[in-house]
């Protein structure tokens, strides 16, 4: 895909650092060893990841070169493919928001960052599971509505599994904890469009717009803010409430 549109993404950097907090505040004492922010972005989770694990070098890490560039507050910011990374040296914790959903085959993927680990290392990961919500089901409806000859009758299968499918794959490396929160994200007025199209355009609907020209792109967003318009009514000031279901997971390998 094409890059990351940073601003585009912080727009909501408040309701996307909470579920980061959440997280965060599950992670037990470490080992010795650096803290890698996988997956950094624009460097929204450094400040408390600094203030938590004070004293320890942190690692920002992203495929984004748009988004390092605006990442502050790391050591070090590398520039890798999650998928290919090699720690130089075993981290006491690696932790990803919101960003392992845009990667597949997480039986292999998980176990193998849980294997890179310090001795009692910690893997803290967030990620949305709202695949199931009208936001997420209407793209590809409309998308199919619009240019059947461009995407599949199906929708395409989830990014992310069920707690227990997570905990098939991971219980048996280490002490493990899942669980899943329903944020109801209320969203303020868009000058534009549905607050819900917002929040999902520099995210989920970048894969919809990468495969459309411009003017169709355009078309695939006014009928997105209809069909929005229905299913996620405005608020009296134009503002609109937004479920959004993320799933966690905190394994900390043996000693």
């Amino acid at each position: 895909m094409t890059d990351w549109n940073p601003d585009a993404y912080a727009a909501f950097r408040g309701l996307r650092l909470r579920p980061a907090l959440d997280l965060m505040a599950q992670i037990p004492d470490l080992p010795p060893g650096d803290v890698v922010d996988l997956g950094c972005g624009d460097g929204a989770a450094a400040a408390a990841l600094r203030v938590r694990f004070g004293g320890r070098r942190l690692l920002g890490l992203d495929s984004s070169p748009a988004m390092l560039a605006k990442a502050q507050g790391y050591d070090a910011r590398i520039e890798a493919d999650i998928a290919a990374w090699q720690p130089r040296t075993p981290p006491a914790l690696i932790f990803s928001n919101a960003a392992l959903q845009w990667l597949g085959d997480h039986a292999a993927l998980l176990p193998r960052l849980a294997g890179m680990l310090a001795p009692g290392g910690t893997l803290a990961v967030q990620m949305p599971r709202n695949h199931e919500a009208a936001s997420h089901r209407l793209l590809h409806l409309t998308a199919r509505a619009l240019f059947p000859d461009d995407f599949p009758p199906d929708p395409p299968p989830p990014a992310v599994a069920s707690p227990q499918d997570y905990w098939a794959i991971l219980a048996p490396l280490g002490r493990l904890t899942i669980w899943e929160s329903d944020y109801l994200q209320q969203l303020g007025p868009a000058e534009t469009g549905h607050p819900v199209r917002r929040f999902t355009e520099s995210t989920s609907m970048r894969p919809f717009l990468e495969r459309l020209s411009p003017a169709d792109g355009a078309r695939f967003t006014n009928a997105y803010d209809a069909a929005l318009e229905t299913a996620y009514p405005r608020l009296a000031d134009g503002g609109a409430l937004f479920p959004f279901r993320r799933l966690f997971l905190i394994l900390t390998r043996p000693l």
